[in-house]
C-alpha cells in the first residue's frame, strides 16, 4: 500500500511541542480522553444502526478495550465503534479540527498550575495528542462502519505524520501508543501496569455506559484469564443520590462538558407519571472562552431507556441556558428522532419547561442559602441569563426575582424587591442607568441630582440591559425609569416658592436656549434647563420614548438601519459656565464667540456620556482658543 507523508500545520506542531513537553502533575488524563473519544464512536455507531438498518456493522457487543503489552511497552485503546474513513482521518486526526488552537495554546503556556493545564486538554478538543505525554509515537488504524478498506495513521509528534490505507482493519478504531519509560521523578507511571490501568478507568470513565476491558494475556502456566471489566457502567442519572458520591458526579460533568473544573452546582430531576424521565444537570463554575460566539454548542446529552441519542439536544433548555450541561434520560421517546422533529414534540416542550423551572428555581436557592456560590453564578452568567427577560415571558417574574444589579446602595449587588424596600416615601419609579461600567456610570452627570438626595439607581453594564429594561418595563407595580431620559423632579410636590423660581428661571434662560437650539441645529431636539445636574454644566438625554445612543449601535452592529434619535441638550442654571454665557449673550449683539461656547457645552455633554464629538477637530480647536486666552 501507497503511504503517504504530511506535515502538520504550524499551530498543530507548535501544540504538539507544548503536550509533549509541558510539565504535568497528572498525565493519566491521556486515558480518559481516549477512552471518552472511544465511547463517543461507539454512541455514534449504535445511533446509526438505528436510523439505517441496511448499514453492514456488527453491534452485538460494542464495547471497548484496553491492551498492555509489558515487553513492547505499548497500550492500546480499542473500540469496534463508527470508525473513520481515510478523508475522515486526515480532517479529523492529521489536522487540529477545532477552533480555539492558538487559544488553546497561550492559555497552556500561562495555566498557573497542573490541575488548570490538565483540563485544557478536553476543553480545547485535543485529547487525542495528550497521548503524546505518555507515548513516543502513536499509531491509529481504523475501518469506517459499512466500508471494506481501513486507514492507518502514524506520527512521533516532530512535525509530520503518514496516512496509508489497509485492508485488514476491523471495524472500529484502535490507538497504539509506544510508551515512554517510566520515570516516578516525572510522574510518568507505567502505563503497562493492570493496576494503574484499572485505577485510571474507575476514577475517570466508571460511568461510561459501555463496557471497559482488559485484554488478557497467557500466563506461564499456559492457561488465559477471562477478560475483566474495568467499569461499573451505572448510568449516575438513574441511580439514588445516596449511591452516587459528589467526585462520580464531577466526573460525569468534566466528560460531558470538558470542563476541568467542577461543576459548581447539580442538579438532579426524576419527573414520574405519564411521562417519565430522569435528569442530571450541571452548573458550571465558570462561563466558557465561546460563551457569546454564534459557533457555540449549546444542549445538554439526550438518552432514551439509557441509549445515546443526542449531544447537544437544543431542543431541552432555551437559550439562555446554554451554559447548562448534562443528561436527560426519556422513557417514551422515539429513538428514531432528529433534531427538526424533536423541535415539534409536545413531550419535549413539556420537558424543556420543566427542566428551565427546576435550573431557575436553584439559582434563586443559591441566591437565598447560598450567596457565595450565588455570587460567582451571577458574575459569570448574569449577562446570558438576562437574555430570557427579553425571550421568556412565561418565566419573566421567576427570572427577576432571581437576579441582581449593583446599585448606589452600596458595594453589593441588589435585588428589585430589596431595591423596592428601600425606596424613599414618595418615590414611584425604580430608577437605573447603563454604561460600559460602573465607574463610568458613577461619573456621570446624570447621577448628579440623585447623588445629591441621597435616591438609589441601579447601575447597568451588560448591553443585554439597554433592552430587557424596556421590554419588562416595570416591577411590582414599580416603572423602571432611566435617569437619561425625559425629565426628572426628585422634589415630588413641590412648594410654591420652588414652582415660582423655576419659572422666574425659565424665563430669565428663555431666548438664550431658544438661540443655542438655532446654533446647533440638527444634532439636538431641544435645549432646556435641568433639574438633574448639581456639578456639571451640561448633559444629553433622550426623550422618554427614544432609542438611547448604545441601542442604537447595537441594532446597527446586528445591521438593522435605525433613525438616528435626536437628543436634549440640558443646561445647569446653577453653574457658573452657564450664567456666564446666558449674562453674555444678554449684554453682546455680537454673538459669533458665544456660538462656540455653545458647541462647547455640547461637546462637553457628549464627552460625558462616553460619546465623541461629531467633528473632534474642531472641538478641540475651540478648547484650545479659550484655553489660550485663559492665560
Amino acid at each position: 500500500m501507497t503511504t503517504e507523508t504530511f506535515e502538520f500545520q504550524v499551530e498543530a506542531r507548535q501544540l504538539l511541542q507544548l503536550m509533549i513537553h509541558s510539565v504535568y502533575s497528572n498525565k493519566d488524563v491521556f486515558l480518559r480522553e481516549l477512552v471518552s473519544n472511544a465511547s463517543d464512536a461507539l454512541d455514534k455507531l449504535r445511533l446509526a444502526k438505528l436510523r439505517d438498518d441496511t448499514l453492514d456493522a456488527d453491534v452485538s457487543d460494542l464495547h471497548i478495550e484496553i491492551d498492555t503489552d509489558t515487553e513492547a511497552r505499548t497500550l492500546t485503546v480499542r473500540d469496534n465503534g463508527i470508525g473513520m474513513s481515510y478523508d475522515e482521518v486526515g480532517k479529523l486526526i492529521g489536522t487540529i479540527a477545532n477552533s480555539g488552537t492558538a487559544q488553546f495554546a497561550e492559555e497552556l503556556r500561562e495555566a498557573q498550575d497542573a490541575d488548570s493545564a490538565e483540563g485544557l486538554i478536553g476543553q480545547f478538543g485535543v485529547g487525542f495528542y495528550s497521548g503524546f505525554m505518555v507515548a513516543d509515537e502513536m499509531t491509529l488504524v481504523t475501518r469506517r462502519a459499512g466500508e471494506s478498506h481501513g486507514t492507518r495513521w502514524s506520527s512521533r509528534g516532530e512535525g509530520t505524520y503518514t496516512l496509508e490505507t489497509v485492508d485488514d482493519a476491523p471495524q472500529g478504531t484502535s490507538v497504539t501508543l509506544h510508551l515512554k519509560p517510566a520515570d516516578d521523578e516525572d510522574k510518568l507511571h507505567d502505563y503497562t501496569s493492570a493496576w494503574t490501568i484499572k485505577d485510571i478507568v474507575k476514577r475517570y470513565s466508571d460511568f461510561i455506559t459501555w463496557p471497559i476491558r482488559t485484554v488478557p494475556r497467557q500466563g506461564e502456566d499456559g492457561t488465559t484469564p477471562e477478560a475483566e471489566t474495568l467499569n461499573s457502567m451505572k448510568a449516575l442519572w438513574a441511580r439514588s443520590r445516596e449511591e452516587v458520591s459528589d467526585d462520580e458526579y464531577h466526573e460525569l460533568y468534566k466528560h460531558i462538558s470538558h470542563d476541568w473544573r467542577e461543576p459548581l452546582e447539580t442538579v438532579r430531576l426524576q419527573a414520574e407519571g405519564t411521562f417519565e424521565y430522569q435528569a442530571l444537570l450541571f452548573v458550571p463554575s465558570h462561563a466558557p472562552h465561546d460563551l457569546y460566539t454564534q459557533g457555540y454548542k449549546r444542549g445538554v446529552q439526550l438518552y432514551v431507556k439509557r441509549v445515546f441519542i443526542m449531544d447537544d439536544c437544543e431542543a431541552l433548555l432555551p437559550p439562555y441556558l446554554r451554559f447548562v450541561k448534562g443528561v436527560v434520560d426519556a422513557a417514551d421517546l422515539s429513538l428514531n428522532v432528529s433534531r427538526e422533529i424533536l423541535q415539534q414534540d409536545r413531550h419535549i416542550r413539556m420537558m424543556q419547561r420543566r427542566l428551565t423551572k427546576k435550573l431557575l428555581s436553584t439559582v434563586k436557592e443559591m441566591r437565598e442559602n447560598a450567596p457565595e456560590r450565588y455570587a460567582t453564578f451571577w458574575r459569570e452568567f448574569g449577562s446570558v441569563l438576562k437574555e430570557g427577560l427579553l425571550s421568556d415571558s412565561d418565566n419573566r417574574e421567576t427570572l427577576l426575582a432571581a437576579a441582581s444589579f449593583a446599585s448606589t446602595h452600596d458595594g453589593e449587588p441588589t435585588t428589585l424587591a430589596a431595591y423596592v424596600e428601600r425606596m424613599k416615601d414618595g418615590q414611584e419609579d425604580i430608577y437605573y442607568l447603563t454604561g460600559e461600567s460602573r465607574e463610568s456610570i458613577e461619573n456621570s452627570p446624570h447621577m448628579e441630582a440623585f447623588r445629591a438626595k441621597g435616591v438609589e439607581v441601579l447601575l447597568l453594564t451588560d448591553p443585554v440591559d439597554e433592552v430587557w429594561v424596556d421590554v419588562v418595563g416595570e416591577f411590582e407595580g414599580k416603572r423602571l425609569r432611566s435617569v437619561a431620559k425625559g425629565e426628572v423632579d426628585l422634589d415630588g410636590e413641590s412648594d410654591d416658592s420652588s414652582d415660582s423660581e423655576r419659572e422666574k428661571q425659565g424665563e430669565e434662560y428663555a431666548a438664550l436656549l431658544g438661540w443655542m437650539k438655532e446654533q446647533l441645529g440638527d444634532d439636538i431636539k431641544e435645549v432646556r434647563l435641568s433639574s438633574r445636574l448639581t456639578v456639571s454644566p451640561s448633559c444629553l438625554v433622550s426623550d422618554t420614548g427614544d432609542l438611547t445612543p448604545a441601542l442604537e449601535n447595537m441594532y446597527r452592529a446586528m445591521g438593522q438601519e435605525v433613525p438616528k434619535a435626536q437628543r436634549i441638550l440640558e443646561l445647569n442654571p446653577g453653574h457658573q459656565l452657564v450664567q456666564g454665557l446666558n449674562k453674555a449673550y444678554q449684554e453682546r449683539e455680537d454673538r459669533t464667540e458665544l456660538a462656540g461656547t455653545a458647541e462647547l457645552l455640547h461637546g462637553l455633554a457628549v464627552l460625558a456620556e462616553g460619546g465623541r464629538p461629531t467633528d473632534p477637530g474642531r472641538f478641540v480647536k475651540l478648547v484650545a482658543e479659550r484655553l489660550e486666552r485663559a492665560l
